[in-house]
This record gives structure tokens, sequence and C-alpha cells, in this order.
């Protein structure tokens, strides 16, 4: 199998796809082919008509011609009728893998692969979304149309669902279809598998330096800054925002001058109500945590499946950025500051949708 094709991270270059001519085969057997490309009549001349096939019809209908459009230029299918849509999805698959056995296909130099995020990935997250979770989302209009921009999200659940929910959210909702770059910790980038995925999906390692370079590269880059200690915590501490680390997030977006959006999730508190914690247990796997819930670890690989809670995303207004002096980055009084608006803001917010919701599980 070749290798795909990286690209650099700087380069703006737009990719401009190859153009076919269409092609229709005339003639019994389909012996013959001639191009569709309209041909002006002179003056006083007639527009010249189909050629005749071998036995006297006009374009060899008969014998079995498969013809690339209909008279109004519509598509058609090798039955001579228009190309259904399960025909197109067909058509697109084929081509998708080709080009993926070839190579023929792009990543960045953080390894993400746009195409099989599009195609394949969200796709797979979709019916989670939307059918399971029946995630609500709101104020996307907030996250800029263009630009860089930090969207800064509390963290629950046990198990990163929320981030996922959260990408698929702009993904499917933005108007200018922009793509959330999810920062993610050392432990997604060391479990095998899950790491592959993690990069072609756009997750990068969370450091100032890889969240910087996105920023600059007009990414809409994601950050929950509570780590480990927001997604791991008891179910007796649900929605009570942990500590956002040392603001490291705000500084980021003070050096780029990138607005800072608040989001707040409910709903992922409840997938898997964290009772206990097997610390020992935690230590020998080398995990974080290792939770137990009224489901997990006594049923098994059935009480890993999560509880079909209903969610809501709300995506803040955004905390502009871009009007403070290149010194202030370094300014750990005003870096305190806003992490603790951003902080506050995402805690009012979601107290106020936990009083709006009707129940956890509609």
């Amino acid at each position: 199998m070749a290798d795909a094709k990286v690209i650099p991270f700087d380069d703006d270059r737009s990719r401009a796809g190859a153009q076919r001519s269409g092609r229709r085969r005339s003639g019994a057997g389909g012996a013959r082919w001639r191009s569709e490309a309209a041909v002006s009549p002179l003056p006083g001349q007639h527009a010249p008509g189909p050629e005749p096939g071998v036995d006297g019809t006009a374009g060899g209908a008969a014998g079995g011609s498969v013809d690339a459009g209909t008279g109004d230029g519509a598509p058609r299918s090798a039955r001579g009728g228009p190309v259904s849509d399960w025909e197109r999805r067909v058509a697109g698959g084929l081509a998708f893998l080709r080009r993926r056995i070839t190579g023929e296909y792009e990543v960045d130099e953080f390894g993400y692969d746009k195409e099989l995020t599009d195609q394949v990935l969200m796709s797979l997250i979709r019916p989670l979304y939307e059918k399971y979770f029946r995630v609500e989302v709101k104020g996307i209009e907030n996250i800029p149309s263009e630009g860089g921009a930090l969207v800064v999200a509390n963290h629950s659940g046990t198990l990163p669902l929320d981030g996922l929910m959260m990408q698929a959210a702009v993904h499917d909702n933005h108007p200018a279809g922009r793509h959330l770059r999810l920062l993610a910790a050392d432990l997604v980038f060391m479990l095998p598998v899950v790491n592959e995925l993690a990069r072609k999906a756009g997750h990068t390692l969370a450091c100032a330096q890889d969240a910087e370079r996105l920023l600059r590269r007009g990414e809409v880059v994601g950050v929950m800054p509570e780590g480990f200690k927001g997604i791991g915590k008891p179910f007796s501490e649900r929605y009570k925002l942990q500590r956002f680390g040392r603001g490291g997030f705000v500084s980021t977006a003070l050096r780029v001058g990138a607005p800072i959006v608040p989001c707040s999730i409910v709903g992922a508190e409840e997938i898997y109500p964290m009772i206990g914690n097997a610390k020992t247990l935690a230590r020998l796997l080398g995990f974080p945590y290792f939770p137990l819930t009224p489901t997990f670890p006594w049923l098994g690989p059935l009480g890993a499946v999560p509880l079909p809670t209903k969610w809501t995303i709300q995506f803040g207004e955004p905390i502009p950025t871009e009007g403070y002096p290149p010194e202030a980055a370094e300014d750990p009084m005003l870096m305190f500051n806003l992490t603790d608006q951003v902080r506050e803001q995402i805690q009012h917010t979601l107290y106020k949708l936990l009083v709006q919701r009707r129940s956890v599980f509609f």
C-alpha cells in the first residue's frame, strides 16, 4: 500500500482536482466512443444529430449502450435511467477506497486526515450523537466563521465522550462548516489504535506549542482544562468544575489574539455514574483512575455501555483577547482573572441548563 502524501502545516496552496471530460458510448456492443462536447453549427447549417448505430437507431440506443447523461445533463445509470442515490454512494465509496489503497489522500503534519474524518469517523460518531444522546446545540454562532478560536469546555463522564460529541456538534452545525481540533492528554496517544484514530480525527497533544500553531493557522481549537480531575471526579461532585490548571490556555490565546469561547456540556456526567475508584488497580494499569459504577465492572462488557442521557451543549459569548499588549501573556494576574472569568461563565451556564432541563433522560 502506498504511503499518504504529507502536506506541510503551513502550506495554503489550494488543491485543484483533475477535470475529466464526459464520454458517451455509442453503437451496438459499445464499440465506438465519441466526445460529448457541444458542437456549434456554422451559419445556415443544422446542428448534427446523433450518429446512427449499426442497427440504424440513433446513437446506438439498441445494443446495450450506457449514456453518461440525459438530454438535460443529468447522469444516467447503466440501465439507462437516472442515477439513484445509492448508486452515487457506491461510486463515492469505491472512489474513497481507491484513494485509500493508492495513497492519494493528504494529511497535515499533525496527522489530521480531513477526508477520513468527514466520510468515516464522523459517520461512526453521528448515530451516538443524534440518536443515543440526542445532543441539542445552542450558541453555535458564537464560534467565529473564520480565524482561530479557542473553545474551553467542562470535562466529565468517566470516558471522554464529551470531547467527541463537542467535535460532532461543531462539525455538523456550524454554518461555515468549521472543524474542531481537540487537545488531548498524553494517555490518548499512548493507547494503541486510539492513538492513530485520534491523530486522524485532528486531535493533538495538549501543549502550548501545538495549540499556538493551530490557532495561528486559523483553526478552532478545543481544550478541557479540568483534565483527569474533571472526567474522573465522583458522581457526588457532578457539574462542579474542578481547578482549571495554571491558565496556560489563556496565555496561548493572548499570544495569538484568538477569542476564547466558553462551552458548557450537560448530560455527560450521568453516562457513567462514578461511585468509587479502585486506586490500587489504577496504579497497576497505569491509569489515572479506575472507575466503579453501578454497572461496571459488575456486569462485565455490558456494564461499559453508557446510559442514554439527554445532552445539551451550549457555546457562550466569546471573550476577546486581541486588545491586550504582547507582554500580557506573561502577566500572572491577568491570566488568573481571565481564567476565573471563563470558569465562572461555564459554571453559571451549567447551573442554568440544569434548571431548564426536564429530566436526565428526556
